[in-house]
């Protein structure tokens, strides 16, 4: 039967530890891993445009002896000229397995469900498992354990924000989430993230309040405040979300020596100030070099010979 990667959810707590623990061996010895997907092709759908997702899967590919080929919004026009299951059903006959970075979850779940190949979720409106994998091996980079540090996260209740809260209950983190009024996470994973964090010392706390949040937090995390599909409420946006925006005042109140982290793009002066994401605590480009590391163990794991 085979298996996709559409949400940390759907994990168990052994698989999301194996991921960690095979990144920390790949990325120490990449080279023992250099033919594990030879003759293997990865389909990469983009419906959005991206540098890191394109980059570190196609280059991931690669370096694990495989191809990856890029297929633009233009190309199929996924929904109008071709529908999501008759283009799943083409690529299960050429393709080996398939990366979708698109707008509506119910997209990639209808694309899983038609196909018989591997599906991975590179982002949607709900969820960003990727990133939240890069971002847990991060920390468990720098602080060699995950349990019982404190995630402070402050901006907009979105796919990131979904994600690392998933991430965070698996680890048995604890994670703080701020946002304005009426902007919070879905209740949907709320509920999940509740559920995975059983057994755990997982505690998850939402609130209005940034300072609360990032008190005692081990590492502040913030995300841009109007995301891809999202421009025409910029303005608007930027009003609602001005008081929770990272800046040393308020990153101060984290622990010292509390690492700053952002998915990027940033837009800097904005959620986040340049003396902030240029500081010694950033990480943000770990993280993105990390996206590299998990996502090629991801692939090894859908579409290796077994």
């Amino acid at each position: 039967m085979k298996k996709d990667f559409i949400t940390i959810h759907e994990l168990s707590r052994y698989e999301f530890n194996e991921i960690l623990d095979l990144t920390t061996r790949m990325k120490k010895n990449p080279e023992k891993y250099r033919s594990v997907l030879k003759d293997r092709i990865l389909a990469m759908i983009f419906q959005k445009p991206s540098l890191r997702t394109r980059m570190t899967f196609e280059v991931g590919m690669l370096q694990l002896g495989g191809e990856a080929i890029y297929l633009a919004p233009s190309d199929i026009q996924m929904g109008s000229r071709e529908s999501v299951r008759d283009i799943g059903k083409n690529l299960e006959r050429w393709v080996n397995g398939i990366m979708i970075r698109t707008f509506g979850h119910h997209i990639i779940l209808e694309l899983a469900e038609s196909t018989r190949i591997p599906v991975i979720n590179a982002l949607t409106d709900l969820l960003h498992p990727c990133q939240a994998m890069a971002d847990v091996f991060t920390l468990l980079e720098k602080k060699g354990s995950l349990a019982g540090l404190k995630l402070a996260y402050v901006g907009d209740g979105n796919n990131v924000a979904h994600s690392l809260m998933l991430a965070a209950a698996k680890a048995g983190m604890k994670m703080a989430v701020a946002t304005p009024p009426g902007y919070e996470p879905k209740k949907e994973i709320i509920d999940w993230a509740r559920e995975d964090g059983q057994g755990t010392d997982f505690e998850l706390t939402i609130t209005n309040d940034p300072v609360e949040a990032v008190r005692e937090a081990d590492a502040v995390y913030t995300d841009v405040w109007a995301s891809m599909g999202q421009e025409a409420e910029k303005e608007m946006r930027r009003a609602i979300f001005s008081p929770y925006q990272v800046n040393r005042e308020l990153f101060s109140r984290a622990k010292p020596g509390a690492y700053f982290m952002h998915c990027l793009p940033a837009h800097r002066g904005e959620e986040v100030t340049d003396e902030v994401i240029d500081s010694p605590n950033s990480i943000v480009y770990d993280q993105a070099e990390n996206r590299l590391h998990v996502q090629k163990v991801i692939m090894m794991n859908l579409m290796g010979k077994k």
